[in-house]
């Protein structure tokens, strides 16, 4: 299939959910999807002039990868459009379209920019935006603070307002009910200042459909997510965790991953049974290129696809080798895609946080 362009459409307003009897609830990432939100963006006043290049080609593979699965929607300025058919074009054919939609965006992390998409007990579909601030205004959002409105927008659906301001690689849904979220990311006066945990516990629990949240308690400051989620803990299914574990005993993240485990070993679904965790242990030969604080080194950052799990490899061959067969075991019934994708890692992020998947229409 080849590349689409598509205009922005009109909308509805946004839906106030205030004294409204709706109830809602948001699928796990692996139900089907109707198609992946990717950025195509790096730009040199947060990347830098150097990095930009590289980043933007492992964004097409990305892209290229998700599309042998399921349709994707490519953001892109319309300055920057010849560049991602290029890219795209030298990668080959896929099965699904690439379709670039024109707007301009900070960053490319859409996992925590663009709407995390949720149903209504009609089986409506709704964008929520939680007023993204650039991780507790650390880095500049401008644009950024409008992508969730604008793609919820061009896909025709309402907006739903959150009165919170976080991210969504701040949690992870088993869409049964429970969510796994860090504190040190939304429990925080850089995003939800003079609000109770209670206060963001019960607005969170409405807008996703929850019963029960875990807790991990994460850790501010060491990375500019404030330690996401989505980098130490992911449902592969109901009652069944992928957890990060990090060997490495001079790091910090060696001591917050066994904490993240202990939890995690003592807490209990909604039956009241213990979860199976699996861990996937970080990587630990680097190569000296990317041997640095900010690289993001983790095999939790994957993304599950219609049939595929997108995931990372970097380098260490050992490593590589054993977090590609425990997912394979993990998902039999997918594709495992390894991908290294470098220069999006030396970011600080994971496939995870380029991707928002917008499930199906019901």
């Amino acid at each position: 299939m080849g590349l689409v362009f598509a205009l922005n459409l009109n909308a509805k307003q946004n839906f106030d959910f205030v004294g409204s009897n709706m109830t809602f609830h948001m699928p796990e990432e692996s139900e089907p999807h109707k198609k992946t939100w990717m950025p195509f963006v790096a730009n040199d006043y947060i990347w830098g002039r150097e990095l930009s290049s590289k980043v933007k080609k492992d964004l097409a593979l990305i892209a290229s990868t998700i599309a042998k699965y399921e349709p994707v929607n490519l953001v892109v300025s319309k300055y920057d459009k010849k560049e991602p058919m290029k890219l795209l074009g030298d990668l080959g054919s896929h099965n699904y379209p690439i379709t670039l939609i024109e707007r301009d965006v900070d960053d490319l992390w859409f996992r925590d920019s663009a709407p995390t998409f949720v149903y209504n007990n009609k089986n409506e579909k709704f964008g929520i935006d939680f007023n993204f601030n650039g991780w507790g205004n650390k880095q500049e959002h401008e644009l950024d603070k409008h992508t969730s409105a604008f793609i919820t927008k061009h896909e025709k659906l309402q907006v739903l307002k959150s009165k919170l301001t976080l991210e969504g690689g701040c949690f992870e849904v088993d869409g049964q009910g429970l969510a796994i979220m860090t504190e040190s990311c939304i429990i925080n006066d850089n995003r939800n200042p003079n609000k109770s945990k209670k206060q963001i516990e019960d607005e969170l629990k409405y807008l996703l459909g929850l019963e029960k949240i875990i807790w991990l308690k994460g850790v501010k400051g060491r990375d500019i997510t404030d330690a996401h989620t989505d980098f130490y803990a992911r449902f592969i299914k109901p009652g069944v965790i992928a957890v990060a574990y990090e060997p490495y005993k001079e790091s910090y993240e060696h001591e917050l991953t066994l904490e993240n485990i202990e939890i995690l070993e003592n807490e209990t679904d909604l039956e009241g049974n213990r979860f199976e965790l699996v861990e996937l242990e970080s990587p630990q030969d680097i190569e000296e290129q990317f041997d640095t604080q900010d690289y993001a080194a983790g095999y939790i950052g994957y993304y599950v696809c219609n049939g595929a799990v997108i995931m990372q490899g970097f380098g260490d061959k050992y490593a590589d080798k054993k977090a590609k067969e425990t997912l394979q075991k993990a998902y039999p019934n997918r594709v495992i895609e390894q991908l290294r994708v470098d220069y999006l890692a030396l970011g600080g992020g994971s496939i995870h946080c380029s991707t928002q998947q917008e499930p199906i229409d019901l």
